[in-house]
């Protein structure tokens, strides 16, 4: 099969390896936003289909039989537009959706919607390990009453204000890391959103051990998809219907 596969995670990788392994023609499409990026095997196209109308043509155009929405839970606009053309197109759409973090017993997670419910919530003086990505960033250090850590994989287009630190990285991280990282900087808040999976769970076992508090943002609804939550799910389906 002919298979275009929305990538840019660990999920997508795996997925493209064992997808061309099977001898599928896959393409993987990456954004373009992460500097040396970790690239997949198979076909590999970088940048932006232009919309929903650019990437129902690209659908067209390769004559593709599947596409797979294996984006960051969080990835925005690419998954809408993944719908909407598959919508227009009639290519069936298969998204992976890792499971989302739930709180362990004891754990203090405060659950919002939206990342400026996030901020608001923060109080004075709060020393916030920030882990919520460059999509918002502003709304957080508007918040000169905080510290921030802001943990980063790549460079913030807007500039860090002297009430918070760059700190890049890439992940995985591991819980003693994470220990020291969170009673180093005296962090008392850790605002994330609810990625899941267990490159970086870590920070979540890390700030109940230390009894930081949690503020947790929701994930967003993208619309009708066929839905696993595994790459082993998505290998299975994919491979029933070819």
């Amino acid at each position: 099969m002919n298979i275009l596969i929305l990538g840019g995670t660990a999920e997508a990788r795996d997925l493209a390896e064992r997808l061309v392994a099977l001898g599928h023609a896959v393409t993987t499409s990456l954004a373009g936003r992460t500097q040396a990026p970790l690239l997949p095997p198979g076909a590999v196209r970088i940048g932006g289909f232009g919309g929903v109308a650019g990437l129902a043509a690209a659908l067209r155009a390769g004559a593709v039989d599947w596409l797979v929405d294996a984006t960051h839970p969080y990835a925005g606009q690419i998954s809408l537009n993944a719908v909407a053309a598959s919508r227009e197109t009639g290519v069936p759409l298969l998204r992976i959706l890792r499971p989302a973090w739930t709180p362990a017993d004891g754990a203090n997670w405060t659950h919002v919607e939206t990342t400026s419910e996030a901020a608001a919530c923060l109080p004075p003086g709060a020393r916030v390990l920030l882990t919520t990505g460059h999509a918002g960033l502003e709304q957080f250090l508007e918040r000169r009453d905080c510290q921030f850590v802001v943990r980063l994989i790549e460079t913030p287009a807007m500039a860090i204000p002297a009430h918070a630190r760059l700190l890049q990285s890439r992940p995985p991280y591991g819980l003693a890391d994470e220990i020291a990282l969170m009673d180093g900087e005296r962090i008392t808040h850790l605002v994330t959103k609810n990625s899941g999976g267990g490159q970086t769970a870590a920070k979540l076992d890390a700030a109940m051990r230390l009894g930081v508090k949690v503020i947790m943002i929701a994930r967003p609804v993208y619309g009708p998809a066929i839905e696993v939550d595994s790459v082993d799910a998505a290998v299975t389906r994919l491979s029933e219907a070819g």
